[in-house]
């Protein structure tokens, strides 16, 4: 979407809006800008969640080696059971099975098979 467009809907002048996303981008509340390529047509067949319980000792060494898997989308440590939650892409379900079994010697893995994307990108709204 254009300054201008952006303009018209809040009712400022394009200047105004980019000297105002300007300073959103030096105070880091805009974090960058991104494109979104579709996996399912660039050849993954399979989008997964992947939950990991580490075991003893082998939480810092995963967190090191899942930044090296080009499967990961996403990855989050959470509270729980599970410290890790991990969004994955994968050509078909032997490279799951692969993926997996690389995941065992870090710890317990729960797996669950994404169906359908039910919100996409959503907008973060500002605090009330």
């Amino acid at each position: 979407m254009s300054n201008a467009e952006i303009g018209r809907r809040v009712g400022v002048s394009s200047p105004a809006v980019s000297e105002r996303i300007k300073k959103m981008e030096d105070a880091e509340i805009i974090e960058g800008y991104t494109t979104f390529i579709s996996p399912f047509e660039v050849g993954y067949q399979l989008k997964a969640l992947i939950t990991l319980h580490a075991f003893m000792g082998m939480l810092k060494p995963f967190l090191e080696k899942v930044k090296t898997y080009d499967e990961v989308v996403n990855c989050y440590r959470i509270t729980g059971y599970e410290n890790i939650v991990i969004e994955v892409v994968l050509k078909n379900q032997k490279h799951l099975e692969n993926f997996i079994d690389q995941l065992i010697i870090y710890g317990e893995t729960k797996t669950q098979i994404v169906l359908s994307h039910v919100v996409k990108h959503s907008e973060v709204k500002p605090l009330k």
